[in-house]
């Protein structure tokens, strides 16, 4: 008989391969595996974990930073960080920080864009993205092809609203549309990167994006996050599902 433990390890290789267009359905019996076998000594190994991370990269980085924010602020007005709304761990509100890589009429932009044309009211429904998005500057889509934009979530990370490697921080709006994924996606906090991230990102649907966050926290491992690390600095450096 196969143990839940041995499941999760199996979807994790099934995961890793990429041989399921679609992942099945947490079990409950994993969630409660989750809950249960979870340490405050492993909370307080990640979260160190994530200080440090954070801290080293983002000393790494201020050159590139101010660079960005001088291109950012040149090209257009407006402020160079976009402090975007997001649902963190237990359901906390925060600012997800991310260097502006849109115009500022965006939201207007977006709505306009939707009523106007159904095709694109039907890729925005499916992606929660655009493939060619007018509401992005020149600046903002370098940024976003080799998620330069998201560099400014490291101040999330060493604050504690995020963690290095977990699930996509998602709108507000949109937590109705994860269903009975919700409580097992807000048992952890969300990543600067993770499973969905490495596996295709903006080129699977928003159903995909959400078993592949769900599924990330029944089977994280010390293991998985290695991985996942490893496999960010490709997708970045590629821009693979960027946009």
């Amino acid at each position: 008989m196969t143990t839940p433990g041995r499941e999760r390890i199996l979807l994790v290789d099934r995961v890793w391969n990429q041989r399921e267009a679609t992942l099945p359905e947490p079990r409950s019996d994993w969630l409660a595996e989750t809950t249960h076998s979870g340490c405050w000594k492993k909370e307080v190994l990640r979260r160190g974990f994530d200080i440090v991370l954070s801290l080293l990269l983002g000393i790494s980085i201020l050159p590139l930073a101010v660079i960005i924010s001088i291109a950012v602020r040149a090209e257009s007005p407006g402020p160079i960080f976009y402090r975007a709304v997001r649902v963190g761990k237990n359901g906390r509100i925060f600012g997800c920080l991310k260097f502006r890589s849109m115009y500022c009429d965006a939201d207007v932009m977006l709505m306009r864009l939707l009523q106007k044309d159904p095709r694109i009211r039907a890729e925005y429904e499916c992606h929660h993205k655009l493939q060619c998005d007018p509401r992005i500057t020149a600046v903002g889509g370098v940024l976003r092809r080799f998620s330069l934009d998201e560099l400014p979530q490291l101040w999330n990370v060493l604050k504690g609203d995020m963690s290095i490697v977990g699930p996509r921080p998602y709108n507000a709006v949109e937590i109705p549309a994860l269903g009975d994924h919700t409580h097992i996606i807000q048992q952890v906090r969300p990543g600067l990167t993770g499973l969905w991230q490495v596996s295709g990102r903006a080129n699977t649907s928003f159903a995909k994006r959400v078993a592949l966050d769900s599924n990330y926290v029944l089977v994280q491992s010390l293991r998985l996050d290695l991985y996942i690390l490893a496999r960010t600095v490709w997708v970045v450096l590629s821009g693979d599902g960027a946009y």
